[in-house]
């Protein structure tokens, strides 16, 4: 018997954004699998043409290890024909208005079909440049929202954006959403409008005085690191994500929205199959750091909640709020999708559990010998750590430049090259301290809600649709599923 997930999905019409994403993609293949009848997925990725967007299509998402389990069930010739049947790669982008389509025949075959549309676009870089933040994030939202509005037959809107919207602030986070003008820092009314005037006039300056890409590039990350802590936010991805949510809240009208926000994302944990991921995420670069033997010091709190959570469980949670507000007009709903609140895990576990593991199963240098790990140390303020990087590094690198400035052909390149790593390593602890000491908790009382409704039927009793993370046993996801997953999906080894 089908669940009410399962059905809901069945002859449905489906626009996402952000196609050749981690989170998208990880979608993409869940309604492939489980509901082959889905009427149609419009997949919007940027592309120059047509053909570029099927040839990212295939070769980022179809053709990917993701795929593994369709491609075993299906066939290669079956697959292939379900893809070519069910999805639409549309070369568009979302910063601009009517998402950047060019094709009228086709923006009107979509206005017309589309039931439900999923926005999963954005760019997720803490330091991007401010326009670009401003034209994803920000504006990106909005033009996703007015696009949706065009759309006819269209049932919901539901837009993913970050739990870590609310800022640096301490203590239980509720899944409420902003007002127009909402700011963290107490100041004046954030109005959006003059933020992005601000920096266009900005740009317009900087091209006015011949800058070069890398000056510009480097001044609109810097304008939107400032504008974001003006308004009490630590930078300006969260920033520019927390005025997309104020837009589209605003401007939604009858249309429903959810908001799902969820927190730091990791590998699958059941399905398809437990463990794929792509990239290195928020906490998997501290711990490839630490396997490779590169990590001998690091800023965190060891008693600070680190709020991981299963892209598939993320997956689960937006198909069931989707299938729970479809067609509920005028309704807006937040969805917090971690761990903290119902199965916290520390900083101090998770270092445990990725010592203990290395320790158990290092891994191999280039030189076939096994990479041997030491425990580390594990520093709780940045002053701490800026102190320890001092007495550490900073002192022999300036004994370095001494021997530089004196014997000029002796130690140079050496000099630059840990003077630019150890730059680097701070500026990048300065960018991830925010979380690296996050002091905060998620409430997740809209989601547990919506856990309650999908246990009480009878029918999604099956694992397919499961994001509860009290079934989460840390240990073993992280030992098991997660690292093992690094080391395959993304070190390749």
């Amino acid at each position: 018997m089908e669940s009410n997930c399962v059905q809901f999905l069945g002859n449905k019409t489906i626009l996402i954004t952000g196609a050749p994403g981690f989170l998208a993609k990880v979608l993409v293949e869940k309604i492939l699998r489980l509901q082959p009848n889905v009427k149609k997925m419009y997949l919007l990725l940027r592309a120059s043409d047509d053909k570029a967007a099927m040839q990212r299509l295939r070769t980022e998402v179809v053709e990917i290890d993701l795929f593994k389990v369709l491609r075993k069930d299906l066939g290669e010739e079956n697959l292939n024909t379900l893809v070519r049947e069910k999805i639409v790669p549309v070369p568009g982008d979302i910063s601009v208005h009517n998402l950047g389509l060019k094709d009228s025949d086709l923006l009107q075959r979509m206005w017309s079909e589309i039931d439900i549309i999923i926005n999963i676009a954005a760019t997720t870089n803490f330091d991007e440049r401010y326009d670009i933040g401003l034209g994803i994030n920000t504006f990106g939202a909005l033009n996703v929202l007015n696009f949706a509005r065009k759309c006819v037959k269209a049932q919901l809107l539901l837009h993913v954006s970050t739990a870590y919207v609310c800022g640096e602030h301490t203590g239980l986070f509720l899944e409420k959403p902003f007002k127009m003008g909402d700011t963290l820092s107490g100041n004046k009314k954030l109005d959006i409008n003059v933020e992005f005037e601000l920096m266009k006039q900005k740009l317009k300056e900087l091209q006015h005085q011949d800058c070069s890409e890398e000056e510009i590039s480097q001044s609109m990350k810097d304008l939107g690191m400032t504008r974001a802590k003006l308004h009490g936010w630590p930078n300006t991805y969260v920033f520019t994500k927390a005025m997309g949510e104020m837009l589209i809240g605003n401007s939604r009208e009858n249309l429903p929205l959810v908001i799902i926000r969820p927190t730091m994302i990791t590998s699958t944990i059941a399905e398809p199959f437990p463990g794929w991921i792509e990239g290195l995420r928020t906490i998997d670069s501290v711990i490839v750091a630490y396997g490779k033997g590169r990590l001998k010091c690091f800023l965190a709190d060891s008693n600070s909640v680190f709020d991981l959570i299963p892209a598939d469980m993320v997956v689960n949670a937006m198909i069931a709020a989707a299938t729970a507000h479809s067609g509920e007009t005028g309704i807006q709903n937040i969805y917090h999708v971690g761990s903290s609140f119902q199965n916290p895990v520390t900083f101090g576990q998770l270092h445990e559990i990725t010592a203990r593991y290395f320790t158990k199963k290092p891994l191999v240098a280039r030189n076939g010998s096994p990479i041997i790990v030491s425990k580390g140390t594990i520093l709780p303020t940045l002053v701490q750590f800026s102190l320890y990087m001092t007495l550490r590094y900073k002192l022999p690198l300036q004994i370095l430049r001494l021997i530089n400035i004196i014997y000029p052909w002796s130690e140079g390149d050496k000099y630059t090259d840990l003077s630019r790593k150890i730059k680097l390593a701070m500026r990048l602890v300065e960018l991830y301290e925010p979380y690296l000491l996050f002091k905060g908790i998620f409430d997740d009382l809209n989601t547990e809600r919506l856990r309650m409704r999908r246990k009480e039927n009878i029918k999604e009793l099956d694992a397919s649709f499961e994001f509860d993370p009290k079934t989460i046993n840390w240990d073993d996801y992280i030992t098991n599923i997660h690292i093992p997953g690094l080391i395959t999906y993304v070190l390749k080894q």
